[in-house]
């Protein structure tokens, strides 16, 4: 990267070693470079200069005395991308106690996050976030990471504390979601940007509709909105879909389907349908919006694979098995019994233990409950393909569909570390599946206005100086299944409020990063 400093005597100095932080520059000035603002139009050539956390200037700038003067010359700047499906809380923070005594950070520098442009990330997904978000906060505010930091809370966590680890298998009583209320509205008080659902996940199934829905009410009263991971993603898709928008309708708040996905044979090449159907709840005045990654394979538990919770079964495991995914295309992601196991599919597994794929599953399952009740935890994932490229392709370009990773910053879902740079390779410049400018704003505006978070997510005067400088001729995703930790290129320098946090490939060591809460955002 072509980077320079201009001193008062107006003499080009190359950045080193020997400047120091001591001479830390006025500013920075991005001369000569393609700008997509998130609005999603066509790039304009023109230079930014950046002052302290903000942008303070667009257009036809000369360098100043004091500054660092970077070179833009056949790059794109965009706004640093919003990750709205982040699983970054299970390791942006790691309970460990430090050589000090003090607790520590676990990936502070969110390299899976910042090598791809992601600025901001939205955690608190699925149902389950961390609690007190309040402590949790405030734990982020004194050690800040690379990225900035937004949450949702989660109805499985409060459902957890309110009805314990053993008696969550039913809906709550009026009295328990009195508590579960008041449990809410202190998160929300905290600044959670509103409410997550795990519908599909053990903590939530049970739920029944209208304790979601009471829920969703007073998240709305408070401002928040609602995030869903759905009841269902195969099987019972559809009435799934219905009860997101039965939600937003009648609880009249912004609803989103997390990752959204047609996940079952039978229900690919539908994705036409479910534009309709998304569309037509937007013109009936519900808010409902959606977030996507690139791939046709998702990350969860071996149980989510039994919706009716009858893993024993053997026509549901071969349900599973031929019309949700294939033997070939469930790959061990954890497996904490046997770690032999990891990147292996159930078809070899099958083959290893010397019987069929249907009764494979059903073993593993017997095992991860029997290691679960020994007193381990987080025994299993599984990577499962499920869905079909040109469904993928369709809804990622529905105008309400914005991009995100579902991804982890330790994780074996290639999505962690190359989601948004997949997109912008393979997507647009490979397949043009999207304009380049109109992914920008899938990746920056429209995120922002589909969780609620201001001042981000936009290049103009006064908004924060979070950016992504990359090249759009080289930029691309590297992360596979076998190597899914494998950092991206073309992505040339990351600022997160003015400080640049990622260049020429490395974490620079600054942390910059906010708390991003619900009366900041909205």
């Amino acid at each position: 990267m072509n980077r320079t400093r201009l001193v008062l005597a107006g003499v080009l100095v190359a950045l080193g070693a020997a400047c120091g932080e001591a001479l830390k520059p006025a500013g920075t000035l991005i001369a000569n470079v393609t700008v997509y603002d998130g609005s999603g139009g066509e790039g304009e050539v023109t230079t930014i200069r950046i002052l302290g956390d903000r942008i303070a200037a667009i257009g036809d700038l000369r360098p100043e005395a004091d500054e660092w003067y970077i070179d833009g010359t056949g790059l794109a700047l965009a706004p640093g991308f919003i990750d709205t499906h982040s699983h970054a809380d299970g390791e942006l923070f790691i309970e460990r106690e430090s050589q000090s005594g003090g607790q520590v950070l676990g990936h502070r520098d969110a390299l899976a996050a910042v090598n791809q442009g992601i600025t901001t990330v939205v955690v608190g997904q699925d149902g389950g976030s961390a609690f007190p978000l309040a402590d949790f906060f405030g734990k982020l505010e004194s050690a800040p990471p690379a990225v900035n930091v937004a949450s949702y809370t989660g109805h499985g966590t409060l459902r957890l504390a309110v009805m314990g680890a053993d008696d969550y298998r039913r809906t709550a009583t009026p009295a328990e979601l009195d508590s579960i209320k008041t449990l809410l509205y202190r998160e929300l008080d905290a600044g959670a940007l509103g409410l997550s659902t795990g519908l599909e996940y053990d903590i939530a199934h049970s739920a029944s509709t209208d304790e979601v829905l009471a829920l969703a009410q007073a998240t709305g009263a408070e401002g928040g909105r609602y995030l869903s991971h759905i009841r269902s993603e195969d099987r019972e898709f559809w009435p799934a879909i219905e009860e997101i928008i039965r939600i937003g309708r009648e609880a009249a708040v912004p609803v989103q389907v997390s990752h959204v996905k047609l996940a079952m044979r039978s229900l690919w090449g539908k994705a036409d349908s479910l534009v309709a159907v998304l569309d037509a709840a937007r013109a009936s005045g519900v808010e409902i919006t959606a977030d996507i990654y690139p791939y046709t394979y998702w990350q969860s538990t071996l149980r989510v694979l039994f919706p009716d919770r009858n893993y024993d079964d053997p026509a549901a495991a071969r349900f599973a098995v031929t019309e949700v995914s294939s033997p070939e295309g469930l790959l061990l992601g954890r497996w904490t019994p046997d770690s032999s196991y990891v990147g292996k599919t159930l078809a070899e597994i099958a083959a290893l233990r010397r019987t069929d794929p249907a009764t494979a599953l059903i073993q593993l399952i017997r095992e991860a409950d029997a290691a679960e009740r020994a007193g381990a935890s987080s025994v299993e994932s599984v990577i499962a393909t499920s869905m079909d490229e040109a469904d993928v392709r369709h809804l990622m370009q529905w105008e309400w569909a914005n991009i995100c990773s579902d991804g982890q910053l330790n994780g074996r879902h290639p999505r962690g570390f190359g989601a948004f740079t997949r997109v912008l390779g393979p997507y647009v410049r490979e397949h043009q599946v999207l304009k380049l400018g109109e992914a920008v704003r899938k990746m920056t505006s429209l995120p922002a206005r589909n969780v609620g978070i201001r001042d981000r997510g936009v290049i103009r005067e006064g908004a924060f100086a979070d950016l992504v400088l990359f090249d759009p001729a080289t930029v691309t995703d590297r992360a596979t299944t076998t190597d899914p930790q494998a950092t991206s290129t073309g992505i040339r320098m990351v600022w997160v409020n003015g400080e640049v946090v990622y260049e020429d490939g490395r974490t620079t060591g600054r942390y910059p990063g906010r708390v991003l809460r619900r009366q900041q955002a909205n």
